[in-house]
């Protein structure tokens, strides 16, 4: 390695340090300014901050940057799956680092919109930018053995399996509408933000699975497997936000408990929830399989150009 190489090395490296203590004095401002005065921040800002939420949004988008820096131009991801990474990211952030999230903790339908966007649209979002090689290439080499070592890699083999993954996507909705379960959860922190961070990180994992965009290998399972595993999940969702959205019983009074934001009643409150959960899980499971069948076509394509 030359000189020159060494020094932009070293130069590199020292801009990227300097960028992780910003973004830690960022998020030390954040935590000073929530932690005393919350009632007077603005909306877009966190209601109770969280130095995991922050930390996993920050270092996520300032890896994809420094990826993007190191990877040649012809490795990039094309601008709108960068695009689409970006935003599932941001859109994650906003559903538990923004004053939307305390709504959620006072309003059924809100919380069910809150999830949503972490287990359906903000996931969906992230696995169709298709960024994990950039995230790799900019993570610090010092961490990357912690994602290769075999614990972790049997964990995401077993979350991934094709039979695990779908029944983990819809349990994870059922597990923590449980109402026993549900009224528990919404009055202890910590639960609360372990059934957040699982319904984000289960997404993730499960909208990956199936909108990777590689033919098998690489990808783990086939554009049919892929297919079959979003229709599969799709029934159990319908019948949940049925049950919620045409009951005459309201099964989460805890609401009513924490008291509600808006003059909606407890039923409206939960049917509205239950819609949530019916309908716009349909649409986005449709897209899923269009998208499947587009990346198919494109691999078939690509495969006979090889062959030729």
């Amino acid at each position: 390695m030359t000189v020159a190489a060494l020094g932009g090395h070293y130069e590199t490296n020292t801009r990227s340090w300097f960028g992780f203590a910003a973004l830690l004095a960022a998020g030390a401002v954040l935590w000073f300014v929530c932690r005393h005065f919350p009632a007077e921040l603005p909306f877009f800002l966190p209601w109770e901050f969280s130095w995991p939420a922050f930390l996993a949004t920050a270092l996520s988008l300032a890896w994809f940057v420094i990826g993007l820096q190191r990877l040649p131009r012809a490795q990039h991801p094309p601008v709108w799956r960068s695009a689409c990474f970006t935003v599932g990211v941001l859109s994650l952030y906003a559903m538990v680092q923004t004053h939307i999230d305390y709504y959620a903790q006072h309003m059924f339908f809100i919380h069910r919109a809150q999830h949503f966007i972490l287990h359906h649209v903000g996931a969906f979002l992230i696995a169709l930018g298709a960024s994990g090689s950039v995230l790799w290439a900019g993570m610090p080499e010092f961490l990357k053995p912690l994602f290769t070592s075999k614990p972790v890699r049997r964990l995401v083999d077993f979350i991934m399996h094709p039979v695990v993954a779908p029944l983990l996507f819809v349990g994870m909705i059922y597990l923590w509408l449980l109402p026993a379960i549900h009224t528990r959860v919404m009055l202890d922190k910590r639960l609360y933000d372990v059934m957040n961070w699982s319904m984000a990180l289960d997404g993730i994992a499960f909208w990956w699975l199936v909108l990777d965009p590689r033919p098998k290998p690489p990808a783990r399972i086939g554009s049919g497997i892929r297919a079959l595993l979003i229709i599969a999940v799709e029934p159990p969702q319908m019948v949940l936000g049925a049950i919620l959205s045409l009951s005459v019983t309201d099964y989460y009074p805890v609401y009513q408990i924490c008291g509600r934001m808006f003059d909606i009643p407890a039923l409206n409150d939960q049917h509205y929830g239950g819609l949530i959960i019916w309908l716009p899980g349909t649409l986005l499971s449709l897209l899923a399989i269009i998208l499947v069948l587009v990346n198919m076509r494109r691999n078939e394509e690509g495969g006979a150009h090889v062959a030729v």
